[in-house]
């Protein structure tokens, strides 16, 4: 079975680029109330994860924060604790949902090494659910 059939195309998918400030990070975790989402660079290759937590702790060592600077600090400035892998768009399904096991989503990138979007859990999850794979 082909994963690609389970991709949020990079279009639909909620981001941060390595160069965007903290505020923008902020203002996008706070209106999906996502706790973890991609961080891209500019030419559109997969980078690593922002968390929540990354942000917290990396605000935690700033003294003196005030969120109204928060738009002259730099997301790639932080520390990541842990980066979720991508996958290749050719990779299996066994490597998909050993992957999604431990993680929200699952980044995929092309034959080049350019994001493409993500698979998240929960799609997986429903297309077993569909296919009476799993039975609750």
């Amino acid at each position: 079975m082909k994963i690609l059939s389970f991709i949020k195309p990079k279009s639909e998918v909620v981001f941060v680029y390595r160069d965007d400030t903290v505020k923008d990070a902020l203002a996008k975790l706070e209106k999906t109330r996502f706790s973890s989402i991609p961080i891209l660079d500019r030419e559109g290759y997969y980078v690593g994860t922002l968390a929540e937590g990354d942000l917290l702790w990396g605000i935690k060592e700033i003294s003196n924060f005030n969120v109204n600077h928060a738009d002259n600090l730099l997301i790639s400035n932080f520390k990541r604790h842990r980066d979720y892998l991508a996958i290749n768009i050719d990779a299996n399904m066994d490597e998909l949902i050993s992957k999604a096991m431990n993680e929200n989503f699952v980044p995929v990138v092309d034959s080049h090494n350019l994001f493409i979007g993500i698979v998240t859990r929960k799609s997986i999850i429903n297309y077993f659910l569909e296919h009476n794979f799993i039975v609750l």
